[in-house]
């Protein structure tokens, strides 16, 4: 059969009803196979629009964003500061070659280290590919430079570093690794909390522990402080690299640039994502200066890592988080989040716990919550799950308490109605 004759035949509809109720294109044949692999999950829903807070679809319906690309868009949508760097950039230069010098990838840099306590920066295109980076930097650091045999990483259940092979093998979920054997050598996960593991877990090829500050993906879980004290008491004593996961949690989100400064911590390296290009792709590594010895010329690599394009959109994001104090913002409207939540939500039992760090909250219930979230996308506002029990919030920084309250009043409407 053609291509052609394998096209949807469909009866046009009118949009709406009488009473304003959307209808759908009614179809007389099958949907014709996509051209993608069905690798994703998808809403029913076609986002063709975005400003602010608020996305719209193919359709001319408003949605509230409480999830922001999954912690992309911290500025929100279309932030104006980005969009104009980005089209100075694309009249000038898209792309060289990392064999030569680009200005945008010294002062982006620059910008990361004079604003934590790394010292130097690696430009990637994505979370995964960061933490990736982070892996063969502690590698090869212990063997090239320590002169050691040391290979091993250490992260915790529930985590999630990436779809790599290598990362998808340090996520310590066992549902990312089905199907990829065997899967490469070298990575251990114990429980979060659990010090007698860890302190098991380490042997002479122990090279770093991996952690995450906050556990998104394993249900919005911010680390004890007190156990990162002792993570980072026994890297010290056996000479273990320490990694922080912030392709989530930084650029702001947490209350804080990078989440490890509520615990007064200084990662050898941490790794950055999702907010940092505010929506371009676009990953960093960073590290101490001690590590440069270890990533010398022709070490590591990577052809569209820090393009003027790219280094364009994230001295952009920079420059506005920091020029209006985002960090703090943040903090203050997570606070408020929090309570408006516990306001609306704190008499319905179906509700268990309501946690996480600035604007990145997690809300607990009693069963799986996959069709609130569905049931939150008929009502107009957008959020995701945390696991099959948690509702995750990530709305933007600029989020106004209007915004917080109207998310707040919907997630609770969903809830109710769920429960009745």
């Amino acid at each position: 059969m053609s291509k052609e004759s394998n096209a949807l035949v469909s009866e046009e509809l009118p949009n709406t009803d009488a009473i304003g109720v959307r209808t759908e294109k009614v179809a007389t044949e099958a949907q014709p196979q996509s051209s993608l692999f069905p690798t994703y999950a998808r809403y029913p829903l076609s986002l063709v629009k975005g400003q602010g807070s608020w996305l719209w679809d193919d359709q001319g319906k408003r949605y509230l964003d409480f999830m922001s690309g999954i912690a992309v868009t911290n500025l929100g949508h279309a932030p104006q500061a980005v969009a104009e760097r980005l089209k100075k950039q694309i009249d000038e230069l898209w792309h060289v070659s990392n064999l030569f010098h680009i200005p945008g990838q010294e002062r982006a840099a620059a910008l990361l280290t004079a604003n934590s306590s790394a010292d130097a920066v690696f430009f990637c295109n994505s979370g995964a590919e960061a933490n990736e980076a982070a892996i063969k930097l502690a590698r090869r650091y212990h063997q090239k430079v320590k002169q050691t045999s040391r290979y091993e990483i250490i992260t915790f259940t529930q985590s999630f570093h990436g779809r790599t092979l290598a990362t998808l093998t340090a996520t310590g979920q066992d549902k990312v690794k089905e199907g990829f054997l065997p899967l490469p050598a070298g990575f251990k996960s114990v429980p979060l909390h659990d010090q007698a593991a860890l302190e098991a877990a380490i042997s002479e090829n122990t090279a770093a522990i991996m952690l995450e500050m906050v556990q998104a993906e394993g249900g919005m879980y911010p680390v004890d402080p007190a156990f990162v004290g002792v993570i980072t008491k026994l890297c010290r004593e056996h000479g273990l690299l320490l990694i922080i996961d912030e392709v989530q949690t930084g650029m702001g989100r947490t209350g804080k640039l990078f989440s490890f400064e509520h615990y007064g911590i200084e990662p050898d390296i941490f790794t950055l994502a999702k907010g940092l290009g505010s929506g371009f792709s676009v990953g960093a590594m960073l590290g101490k200066g001690y590590l440069r010895e270890a990533f010398t010329a022709g070490s590591h690599g990577s052809t569209f890592g820090g393009t003027p394009l790219a280094m364009a959109a994230v001295q952009a994001t920079i420059e506005t988080i920091i020029d209006d104090k985002l960090p703090e913002r943040a903090a203050e409207m997570g606070e408020y989040l929090f309570h408006s939540l516990q306001k609306q939500l704190g008499d319905i039992p179906f509700v268990k716990d309501i946690r996480g760090k600035g604007l990145m909250v997690g809300i607990e219930c009693a069963e799986p919550v996959a069709e609130l979230v569905l049931a939150g996308q008929k009502k107009g506002i957008l959020f995701i799950t945390a696991g099959p029990n948690v509702i995750r919030l990530l709305p933007n920084l600029y989020v106004t308490k209007e915004e917080i309250d109207q998310a707040a009043a919907m997630i609770a409407e969903v809830i109710r109605e769920h429960v009745a």
